[in-house]
């Protein structure tokens, strides 16, 4: 299928979407009672976010006396509340991502969290019984996180290529004067085989070259690897971005692009190197009202409030003056006169439609820009591609995705300038890396 047709799918699918909108939430139907559902899986996600999207979700729809009850075994927790003829709760445990999807697989979860995302073995194993996992009704990115690598305060080591962790974190390097730091010895802190954040640290840090020295101590707690660190001169770790707590958090590049902390600007747009996306897996047809009901409510404004209020990147749009832009002349001068959104659309990997998040993103803004009236003020859309084997074909890429996006955006009724296209001018990770397709995106600016 050649570029051209693969734009047209985008722009059908996206025309489809465009009737998308979020129900109004309904209060729980007379006489439910007992246990809602169980959500099993990443403690990224499971720790704060999750019990308190559930608490918030119940008290919306009529519960009273709502409460977070840790259980007897760590990181699990039941939160309850009552209705007017009777009681209900639902039960949470994170121990891991890996654990949320066999928890699908044996039938004890109806909702598996996930601090990456599904792997393919995870697909094939649900497809029978649960269907295609990766469709926009299985598949749905709750929030963006930003996977911090964390020293002790007093650290003088402000920056750290993603090579010079995967070292340190093999043992290569095993003190701070190595990387332009004190001589003192590291201490490696690092999550342990069963969390989701440890399987993205693997995957965009060690990937297939490194792996990980036999002298890191693990952790299933992310706030417990933060504190240790926070507390040892040496010390090293990673963490997702909610628990950086008193440690420093990094500034990281990849492959001579530019250092970026994770800051809420760069890891809502994913341009920092360590981005994530944090994810909840149901069913494609969930037969249990009360799990579509909740996932509508995660997705929605109100539940992007909480997950910014926990230290999680929310998906609600935001508007933020950058100071100074790299790239072409006239990318530069943006920077000047127009506010950067912090939403990026970006792509299926090797394809040209939208990934699931990109589609529920063209909601969110014609909703943020109609609802706050921005939507008279001129809208730039301005595309990126991967390296591709000649400079104008992924000029012409970048236009064409950043045309696609223009008109579901002008469908919606939300009008935008000419599209700009700088090709791969502009890359925010490396071409050869794992973390390569997100070369491929649409930045949107206001002025």
């Amino acid at each position: 299928m050649n570029t051209l047709v693969k734009l047209r799918h985008v722009l059908f699918v996206l025309i489809l979407l465009s009737s998308f909108s979020v129900a109004a939430i309904e209060p729980f139907p007379s006489g439910t009672d007992g246990k809602l559902f169980t959500v099993e899986g990443s403690n990224t996600v499971g720790a704060k976010l999750a019990p308190s999207w559930v608490k918030s979700w119940m008290e919306a729809k009529g519960a009273t006396n709502v409460s977070v009850e840790p259980q007897k075994n760590p990181n699990e927790y039941r939160v309850s509340g009552t209705l007017k003829n009777g009681s209900i709760y639902v039960d949470l445990h994170a121990h891991g991502s890996t654990t949320g999807f066999k928890g699908l697989l044996v039938g004890t979860a109806d909702i598996a969290m996930a601090s990456r995302g599904i792997k393919s073995s995870e697909v094939s194993a649900l497809s029978a019984t649960y269907g295609d996992m990766h469709s926009l009704s299985a598949e749905h990115v709750v929030a963006i996180d930003g996977l911090a690598i964390i020293a002790n305060s007093q650290n003088p080591v402000d920056s750290l290529s993603v090579s010079q962790i995967a070292r340190i974190f093999s043992g290569e390097i095993n003190n701070w004067a190595d990387v332009g730091g004190a001589n003192r010895a590291i201490s490696i802190y690092a999550r342990d085989s069963e969390s989701g954040t440890w399987d993205t640290f693997k995957n965009l840090v060690l990937a297939k070259t490194y792996t990980l020295s036999e002298k890191a101590q693990r952790f299933e707690s992310n706030d417990e690897l933060s504190d240790s660190v926070s507390s040892d001169a040496g010390g090293i770790g990673f963490v997702g971005l909610a628990s950086v707590r008193k440690s420093k958090a990094m500034a990281i590049n990849e492959n001579n692009t530019t250092p970026l902390k994770p800051e809420v600007i760069y890891v809502a747009t994913e341009d920092y190197a360590l981005s994530r996306r944090l994810y909840m897996y149901t069913p494609e047809q969930p037969r249990n009202t009360f799990v579509t009901d909740f996932i509508e409510y995660a997705h929605g404004e109100a539940g992007q409030t909480i997950v910014e209020k926990i230290g999680f990147i929310s998906q609600n749009p935001i508007k933020s003056k950058v100071a100074e832009l790299e790239g072409p002349k006239e990318y530069q001068q943006l920077a000047r006169y127009a506010e950067r959104l912090s939403v990026n659309f970006r792509f299926k990997a090797g394809a040209s439609s939208l990934d699931n998040k990109a589609k529920k993103d063209i909601i969110r803004l014609t909703n943020y820009l109609k609802s706050n009236k921005l939507d008279k003020l001129k809208i730039q859309l301005v595309g990126f591609s991967d390296s591709e084997d000649s400079d104008n074909r992924a000029e012409v890429l970048s236009r064409l995705r950043a045309s696609a996006v223009k008109i579901a955006l002008f469908r919606n009724g939300i009008k935008s300038e000419p599209v700009l296209g700088y090709g791969s001018d502009l890359l925010v990770a490396n071409s050869n890396g794992s973390g390569s397709g997100k070369n491929s995106r649409v930045e949107v600016w206001l002025y």
